[in-house]
């Protein structure tokens, strides 16, 4: 037998096994396309469509660059389809925040910042939305048309504006976020980020931005909201924990030291004997309050838990002279001021801009939160606080005689005889009026009792005829 007929027979298997994976491969192939076809199916089925929907309605917003008697450069612009995209280019009929860049906050007009502002916040403006359906989101687009990059924020509700009925409970959760980062590029783009599964469906939408990376106004076109009205089942893709996702909201939540904990850990002030403090004890009391002062007020929280020492160093009074608020807009209620109380006798810079809208804060727990620590207050933040009423520009009227920095901006649910109350803070320097309903009456008095008033912003009041 011929040495050649062997090696055509090895040939011939290979050649049969070769064929063999490539049948398998294919088979396998037309299975997994199948199974993909099935899903794609079922995307489009009535059981478990994927909704796409453009904004209803903006219903809050903290600054815009067009009038109020206007639809040029307002935000109400990112209600419905695109006006514009995907032309780029400086359209009146976009929304635009008030400013950009960093020109705003080195004017000599502008505001000290508040220390203890943990790192991870800085937003600067915010636009709330509102959409049809409630939905589990599963993508935000926003098609920006100029000068792209200051959304850093995407936030759901669980609280259905649309409900007759008030929620028994509110939530904020955060989609999305990231650090400003500078965009090259000044020309339109559909903004698709990455976005995480919540366990409640939403309808209303908030975007917070930071414009301070931007050489010009950021416009922004529309906002589409894409999400199941089925609760989707976790992937494995999207329950794989991305380690650049673990923030520092991330971490307070898991720790249980988040502002919903907050209250819990305020109110907690017994402490069972332990160790020594070590060498604690030999520092100075000035040194370590010195020390703490680097800490946010929730590093506070959990310090305060840890000896009788620094949580002694924790309550006291001097850690709060400054009290930024803000950051925590989205969990602060009349509980956590309750529990403030006794720490903030001695404040004087007090920071609520953002806080205690949609009922977390009322006016009896704001008032009784300012009768205690009003007294020393010497500048007070309150824009966007839509919880305010006449009643409580009484109270501050009446509880801060010192007070010499009042910021009301965006405050646009007071009623016009609210502001007739100002005029009692003889001692006013600066006073922020942005986007309000006060009235000529009551500017003219402002102005006569206030004597001392150095800085006074009246953009945006129609009201007001000049």
């Amino acid at each position: 037998m011929s040495p050649v007929f062997p090696m055509l027979t090895v040939l011939t298997m290979f050649y049969y096994l070769c064929l063999r994976r490539r049948a398998r491969t294919a088979a396998r192939g037309e299975m997994t396309n199948s199974h993909r076809t099935i899903e794609s199916n079922s995307r489009t089925s009535p059981l478990n469509a994927e909704v796409v929907q453009y904004a209803k309605e903006v219903v809050d917003f903290s600054s815009h660059y067009g009038s109020e008697n206007s639809m040029s450069y307002t935000m109400w612009n990112l209600a419905g389809v695109p006006n514009v995209f995907p032309s780029s280019g400086d359209f009146t009929q976009t929304a635009v925040f008030r400013t950009y860049g960093t020109w705003w906050d080195q004017c000599p007009s502008a505001s000290l910042p508040f220390k203890r502002t943990p790192p991870d916040f800085q937003s600067q403006d915010y636009v709330e939305l509102t959409f049809e359906q409630q939905v589990y989101p599963t993508a935000v687009h926003v098609l920006e048309t100029y000068h792209p990059g200051a959304v850093i924020r995407i936030l759901a509700c669980s609280a259905n504006p649309y409900s007759p009925s008030p929620p028994a409970e509110v939530r904020w959760e955060i989609l999305w976020s990231e650090r400003p980062t500078k965009v090259n590029a000044s020309q339109a783009r559909q903004f698709k980020p990455c976005i995480k599964q919540i366990n409640f469906p939403t309808n209303l939408i908030r975007l917070e931005v930071n414009s301070s990376l931007l050489d010009y106004y950021t416009e922004l076109d529309a906002v589409v909201l894409h999400g199941m009205k089925d609760k989707p089942l976790l992937s494995l893709k999207t329950s794989l924990i991305d380690m650049n996702d673990l923030e520092e909201d991330d971490y307070e939540e898991k720790d249980g030291c988040g502002m919903d904990n907050l209250n819990k850990k305020l109110s907690s002030t017994a402490l069972g004997e332990g160790p020594n403090n070590g060498y604690f004890d030999k520092l100075p009391y000035e040194l370590i309050q010195l020390i703490l002062n680097h800490l946010t007020l929730p590093d506070l929280c959990r310090l305060a838990q840890t000896c009788k020492l620094l949580n002694q160093h924790c309550y006291d009074p001097l850690q709060y002279i400054h009290l930024n608020l803000q950051p925590y807009w989205a969990k602060l209620n009349d509980t956590s001021l309750e529990f403030l109380q006794t720490r903030c006798t001695l404040v004087q810079w007090l920071n609520l801009s953002w806080t205690g809208n949609r009922g977390f804060i009322s006016v009896a727990g704001f008032s009784r939160f300012l009768k205690v620590c009003g007294s020393e207050l010497v500048r007070l933040e309150l824009s966007c606080s839509h919880f305010l009423n006449e009643t409580c520009l009484e109270i501050i009227s009446e509880t801060c005689p010192d007070l010499q920095e009042l910021n009301l901006s965006s405050c646009d649910k007071l009623p016009a005889q609210a502001f007739n109350h100002i005029a009692k803070l003889c001692g006013l320097k600066r006073l922020v009026l942005y986007r309000t309903k006060v009235e000529q009456t009551a500017l003219l008095s402002i102005l006569n009792f206030c004597s001392e008033l150095q800085h006074l912003s009246l953009g945006s009041c129609v009201m007001v005829s000049i």
